[in-house]
């Protein structure tokens, strides 16, 4: 879309515009992974950080300006989205270039030292930086020039003052820059290079520093949620901004660009971008809310009866929250178009078996869920030994039903291949809408459009691993 190149959007993706810390792997070759090979094997891992815009988990639900464009990206590229989070530009292109990652969502001022470590996508759009400050304690009974009046609006005013700003960023190089350029000293601290720009503009709010720089839509975002801040002092010149890819990625990089002009077009873009930067109560909520990765450590309001399930079923209380998400999103009155009722989606049959009176019911709909779990367990526990192999199992056949599984695994077998390895009974469960293979007489359960079970497992495991990063155990 047009507006991408306006400045009250093109700042979004500065915040991280150069964090990071130096690495004896920086000059280290980038490992050779281009588009092919990671349409080969089906997945695409992008390294992102953890903040209130661009990538948390509020509710159970992945959320985040650049979590929603990567996951367009991945299914333009017709692959499975994995996220990695991380810190620091200078530890996420090392990351990148030794293969933990295949691009780099951080946004990313293009600067010439890392076009020669990287490659960048196209510029997706301008920014600028601003300076944060804390309006005085009676700023409330001010007019406006009296505020502007105890508030630093010129540059030159920043001589002899400290501020501080994350190591071996952009923010840090404006400041120095900008000492040259008015004639005195700012006095710069550089932030560890773990630091976050949302911590030190919450440093400033609380009173622990007087100073920071950031940049414009993220200062916006925090001075919504932070009300005592001033972010209307400008200090720098437009920057380009964009995401980056490995040296030896020149086809990713290509493909990237070409799917980010189309994306420019849609409306949906603004969608995304209302959503995360427009919506100034939402964000206050999501920022405070028990049930966020940003200020809190909960899933649901169920998790004490996931955590009690999870122990019967001696899994991670994360795993078994990742499929009450996927199948009710943590709605006890939810219903299927097939019937399957409450926060474990039972089906009625399966409900009555396993002693579910109401389903609705979230006590009795997890009661229920675990124990049919605990059976599907118990059945492939026979054949699979491997844990984890058999989880992959279980799922399947909670979502699909045992016997397509079964299926699939007597094709493979009949096949003369694995029968206890997931990725291969996969691919004869997917093989269950082909006549020649739902046809065959070792079939019992006939067809089956099985790209949902198989959806199904990814979507619950993927989301698992998001869960193990972000929430605490």
């Amino acid at each position: 879309m047009a507006g991408w190149h306006i400045p009250s959007i093109i700042a979004i993706f500065l915040v991280f515009a150069g964090c990071g810390r130096s690495s004896d792997s920086a000059d280290a070759a980038p490992v050779a992974v281009d588009l092919e090979q990671i349409k080969e094997r089906g997945y695409l891992t992008a390294l992102v950080d953890n903040n209130s815009f661009s990538y948390f988990i509020y509710k159970g639900r992945s959320m985040g300006f650049e979590y929603e464009l990567l996951k367009r990206l991945a299914q333009h590229l017709d692959v499975e989205l994995r996220i990695k989070v991380t810190s620091g530009v200078e530890r996420g292109i090392d990351q990148l270039n030794s293969g933990e990652g295949d691009i780099l969502a951080f946004p990313l001022t293009i600067t010439k030292d890392r076009t020669e470590k990287i490659l960048f996508t196209n510029p997706q759009f301008d920014s600028y930086q601003v300076l944060v400050q804390r309006k005085p304690d009676n700023w409330r009974q001010l007019t406006r020039n009296q505020l502007n009046e105890q508030l630093i609006r010129r540059p030159a005013q920043l001589i002899g003052k400290e501020v501080y700003a994350m190591a071996n960023s952009s923010f840090v190089q404006r400041l120095h820059h900008l000492s040259e350029e008015i004639g005195g000293e700012i006095i710069v601290h550089e932030d560890s290079t773990d630091a976050v720009t949302e911590n030190l503009i919450k440093a400033v709010a609380m009173g622990d520093i007087d100073y920071t720089v950031t940049d414009n839509i993220i200062a916006r975002v925090n001075a919504a949620y932070h009300d005592n801040l001033d972010v209307e002092t400008i200090l720098s010149l437009p920057q380009q901004i964009a995401w980056s890819v490995r040296k030896t990625s020149p086809e990713l990089q290509e493909e990237i660009n070409n799917w980010l002009a189309g994306v420019k077009k849609e409306a949906t873009f603004m969608v995304i971008y209302n959503r995360y930067f427009k919506s100034p109560r939402t964000t206050l909520v999501r920022l405070t809310s028990d049930y966020s990765s940003l200020g809190g450590n909960k899933i649901s309001i169920y998790d004490e009866l996931i955590k009690k399930g999870a122990d019967e079923l001696g899994w991670d209380w994360r795993l078994l929250a990742s499929v009450v998400y996927q199948e009710s999103r943590f709605n006890p009155k939810g219903e299927s178009w097939a019937g399957a009722k409450g926060l474990m989606q039972l089906m009625p049959e399966t409900a009555k078996r396993f002693g579910v009176v109401d389903p609705t019911n979230p006590q009795q709909s997890l009661r229920g869920g675990v124990r049919f779990l605990q059976y599907l367990d118990k059945y492939w526990s026979k054949n699979i030994s491997d844990k984890e192999e058999r989880l992959k199992f279980v799922l399947a056949s909670y979502n699909a039903g045992l016997t397509h599984v079964l299926d699939a695994r007597k094709l493979a077998e009949k096949h003369g291949e694995k029968t206890d390895s997931w990725e291969v009974v996969e691919r004869y469960l997917l093989r269950k809408s082909d006549p020649d293979y739902y046809r065959d007489p070792v079939v019992m359960a006939g067809y089956c459009k099985c790209e949902e079970p198989v959806n199904y497992v990814k979507a619950i495991l993927n989301r698992f691993e998001e869960y193990k990063v972000m929430i605490d155990s």
